[in-house]
């Protein structure tokens, strides 16, 4: 039973990210309108347990204010998702720019110990993505987030599978 379930959950995923990947820009909407839940949601927690945890003060007061502004970041994703869905490719380029800053220097740290060449192909590549996705902002909001969203998701959904597809002919004990 575990196996059909770990193969449903893996199709589903699958699934899912081949949606994404056709169309991005819904995709990528979903996940702003997502981040704009959590975010009111966490702010909410926010204002709320600094009231119910001992804090007094400037600990309460500057607790309520991260509330108050994590609560706004979400009413302005879920009100403007297209505008939030800008925010989110614009942090994600700086993710992929530092991503492969920090890949270089390791690479840099370790290259004498025998650190692979592969570790500068994933970090010029990434930085590339990520200069990319940048330099055609605003553009690059219309896909950028949901066509890394559905990659991700189908990756997830195949590498799930694995495990559960046993090769014909193969009998196990």
């Amino acid at each position: 039973m575990g196996r059909v379930l770990n193969f449903v959950v893996a199709a589903s995923f699958i699934l899912l990210g081949l949606f994404a990947i056709v169309e991005p820009t819904v995709a990528g909407l979903a996940a702003a309108i997502l981040i704009g839940w959590l975010l009111l949601i966490g702010g909410v927690a926010h204002i709320v347990g600094a009231f119910f945890i001992d804090r007094h003060g400037w600990a309460r007061a500057w607790t309520v204010i991260l509330g108050a502004l994590y609560s706004a970041s979400g009413l302005f994703f879920i009100r403007h998702p297209l505008m939030g869905l800008g925010t989110l490719t614009l942090f994600l380029s700086a993710v992929l720019i530092a991503e492969a800053a920090v890949r270089l220097v390791i690479y840099l740290k370790l290259r004498h110990a025998g650190a692979s060449a592969w570790i500068v192909a994933n970090a010029l590549i990434t930085l590339f993505l990520g200069v990319m996705i940048w330099a055609r902002w605003p553009a690059s909001a219309v896909w950028a987030v949901g066509m890394m969203t559905g990659v991700n998701l189908l990756m997830t959904g195949l590498f799930r599978m694995m495990p559960s597809v046993r090769p014909v002919g193969i009998r196990t004990f």
